[in-house]
């Protein structure tokens, strides 16, 4: 049996070229929060659509994991609209990739 070791990147060890496999797993990665903050909070999609301004169908589009009709500013939005921030590393392409997004935590007035 072969082994082979991912490079970190799905699309390009499906060989897609760069910089399409970075944009993809970027896409891939936000839609994966956003499905993660709906689940965690326990939303119906209509719920969910009504706190990040779409529709309920295109809440259904991002849970049944049809990303491609999603742009990269698309997710950042709708993850702001539930209180998240995108925060980005850049590193070397043959080193790990990384996206966080962290919880926007409001500032205290005294």
């Amino acid at each position: 049996m072969k082994i082979t070791i991912s490079c970190g990147n799905v699309f390009r060890d499906a060989g897609i070229e760069e910089p399409e496999a970075t944009k993809l797993m970027l896409r891939a990665d936000l839609a994966i929060f956003l499905r993660k903050e709906i689940r965690r909070r326990n939303l119906t999609q209509k719920d969910a659509a009504k706190l990040v301004g779409v529709s309920q169908p295109r809440i259904s589009d991002l849970v049944n994991h049809k990303i491609e009709k999603f742009s990269i500013d698309t997710l950042i939005v709708m993850l702001s609209k539930l209180g998240l921030m995108v925060d980005f590393s850049v590193k070397k392409i043959d080193g790990p990739r990384t996206v966080r997004v962290k919880e926007r935590r409001e500032k205290q007035t005294t």
